[in-house]
């Protein structure tokens, strides 16, 4: 087996979505319309005069989160790459597009005048500094390969709070709960629990193709094991997202007839394009056993509930046909 450097293994984790977080505590105040304090992943308080209506948003899962929960952003980053990745919740056509998720305008945020930012921890240290010049600034973990289902509830716990939606925060958790948990009963109902998956995306570089396996920890890991799977990767992970870095002859390491490989392409497709006469691709057990899916364009994979709840069944549908 042949693995990236660690070199490329941080780079292949940076491309994607790319303090301890303290549950919020919901102020009496919330819906009424009063004044709003929110301890963020940081563990800062975040005061505000109300629960913040004009929010602009950094990050995709955010951005998503935020619309699931009946606001629409006034400002989000890249909104032309969210509407191609992250398809589970539309966008409004006047959202404003604020520049790239590692490199925003301030500029074009505080022009729209927002009651908050909500950013990925992570993204910018530095940008949250200038933001809060202007404006209050809400940090999110983002991920956690930890735990990484229990990191997505806080998150979406803080950003509720914030916009003054606790009770649809705790249905909009309560339905991914939900849909885990009777996606689990339908795997067990087709004696398809334990299931072993492999769960990757990949891009061409020159001419090699480098495949991102999602290991244990990932979000879409956690989501998979919670319905009864187990991830075939066993490889090197990133301790936040849970991405691992390797190459088409990596992939011989995964034996296993049983396996099925998901794989996320809402752009190029280098599964298909870059690997469809590859020798060693077509003699992998899941190629072999035409165990191959491809996730709805759209899915994205380090997205909010509604994303879960889009990757889960999926994942169903394949292993329970």
């Amino acid at each position: 087996m042949r693995l990236l450097t660690p070199a490329l293994i941080a780079a292949a984790v940076l491309l994607s979505a790319c303090g301890t977080t303290e549950t919020p505590t919901t102020t009496p105040s919330e819906s009424a319309g009063g004044p709003v304090k929110v301890t963020d992943s940081r563990g800062k308080a975040v005061e505000l005069k109300a629960p913040a209506q004009r929010v602009v948003t950094l990050e995709w899962a955010e951005t998503e989160v935020v619309a699931s929960l009946g606001v629409m952003p006034v400002g989000v980053a890249d909104a032309a790459g969210y509407k191609t990745w992250d398809a589970t919740v539309p966008l409004a056509a006047d959202v404003k597009d604020v520049g790239k998720r590692n490199e925003p305008s301030v500029d074009a945020i505080v022009a729209l005048d927002p009651d908050v930012v909500i950013i990925a921890e992570g993204r910018d240290e530095t940008l949250v500094g200038q933001l809060e010049k202007y404006v209050p600034v809400v940090v999110t973990k983002a991920s956690d390969a930890s735990r990484n289902l229990d990191r997505l509830r806080e998150d979406v716990k803080i950003i509720a709070q914030t916009i003054g939606k606790s009770a649809e925060g705790d249905k909009l958790l309560s339905e991914m709960d939900t849909a885990l948990a009777d996606g689990k009963k339908a795997i067990e109902a087709k004696n398809a629990a334990g299931t072993p998956f492999l769960m990757a995306d990949g891009w061409l570089e020159g001419s090699t193709v480098n495949i991102r396996p999602f290991g244990k920890g990932s979000l879409v890991s956690d989501t998979a094991e919670a319905l009864g799977l187990k991830n075939a990767w066993t490889g090197e992970a990133d301790a936040k997202w849970g991405l691992g870095a390797t190459d088409v002859e990596g992939l011989t390491s995964i034996t296993d007839p049983k396996t099925v490989l998901f794989y996320s392409a809402s752009e190029d497709d280098v599964f298909t394009t870059g690997l469809a006469q590859n020798p060693v691709w077509q003699r992998l057990p899941f190629v072999v056993s035409k165990n191959v899916v491809k996730l709805e364009p759209g899915t994205w994979t380090f997205g909010g509930p509604k994303s879960v709840v889009t990757v889960a069944e999926q994942f169903v549908k394949a292993v329970t046909a």
